[in-house]
């Protein structure tokens, strides 16, 4: 046995349960971690709610932990007990153990630390395919990132800006503001004071920028869409404020034969060659200091329903992280 958080039903914070579960012996192809860190997302909120939907009730809710391999199962290469490793993209992540596929695993290095790993997997496997793969960022581009000051959107200003594109942001205080020009935001927007398409336009000389990453949704999709140079990518990636309503195909031709995509970074990393690679790259800018992670917040594994009422009440900055 050991103790976890589930939800019995979709809902508000109070529906997060901590309780004793079951952890099963690994089977072929599988390990039994130790969980040491496990992060927080907002992609949390959305399998709570039910916006997007879980295999099935109860569910035990989280997409990425680091940890330590207690148990190896048949068939299973290059892991055994006591090699530290950290995950994203599996669901089952607010738990002190549990049973999860072997090639779904990245090794850790010494110098990354298990909060560190655990706030870094899914923000910043999700940076390096935004930045890499979705809109391949080249030195001298123009972009805008919506929630700059938050756990993808730090990531995302420090990468573009070592990939020498010039980085705007939206914010929502200056405090915020703050925070984004110290983790590479050259110019951060505080949308509640100035309206970030004109700033944008003025930023650019008229051109707009070559891409937009928002995490936002709905309050952010049509003026994202005016922020955009002609044959510029709208990437909207989140739903923090509720999902985009359906786009008329025309209004994209209209603003500049602009393209549109909805990227998951569980598409991205769906062959274990594909997360290898992608976790490669993002160690490599962690370790070598490129990208700095921070963890805003770190909170007891029994407090998650706390965790969730203050990410989606934005009092939280960068990457916050659950301690079993």
């Amino acid at each position: 046995m050991t103790e976890a958080v589930r939800i019995h039903a979709h809902g508000g914070p109070e529906e997060l349960v901590f309780e004793a579960v079951t952890v099963p012996e690994p089977m072929s192809g599988q390990v039994r971690l130790r969980q040491t860190a496990i992060g927080l997302n907002f992609i949390d909120v959305y399998h709570r709610t039910g916006l997007y939907p879980v295999p099935a009730l109860p569910a035990i809710l989280g997409m990425e932990a680091a940890g330590v391999v207690e148990a190896v199962g048949p068939d299973v290469s290059g892991l055994a007990p006591g090699d530290r490793v950290a995950y994203a993209g599996i669901l089952g992540a607010y738990t002190r153990h549990r049973v999860i596929a072997a090639d779904r695993l990245v090794h850790l290095s010494p110098s990354i630390s298990d909060e560190v790993a655990a706030a870094m997997m899914l923000k910043g496997m999700t940076a390096q395919y935004l930045l890499r793969r979705t809109y391949r960022v080249q030195a001298g581009d123009p972009i805008l990132v919506h929630a700059a000051a938050g756990g993808v959107g730090l990531l995302l200003c420090q990468w573009a800006r070592h990939l020498g594109a010039t980085v705007i942001g939206t914010v929502g205080t200056e405090a915020k503001a703050d925070l984004a020009r110290a983790n590479g935001c050259h110019h951060p927007i505080v949308y509640t004071r100035e309206s970030f398409v004109d700033r944008v336009r003025d930023l650019t000389g008229g051109e707009g920028v070559a891409v937009v990453y928002d995490s936002v949704g709905k309050d952010t999709f049509d003026e994202s869409l005016d922020c955009l140079r002609p044959l510029g990518m709208m990437v909207t990636f989140g739903n923090a404020s509720g999902p985009v309503p359906p786009v008329e195909p025309a209004r994209l031709s209209a603003k500049g034969s602009l393209f549109l995509t909805r990227p998951t970074l569980m598409t991205y990393i769906a062959k274990p060659s594909d997360l290898q690679a992608t976790a490669r790259e993002l160690l490599d800018v962690v370790t070598t200091g490129h990208v700095r992670i921070l963890v805003g917040a770190t909170y007891r594994l029994a407090e998650t329903p706390q965790a969730h009422r203050d990410l989606e009440n934005r009092l939280t900055t960068g990457s916050t992280v659950l301690l079993p």
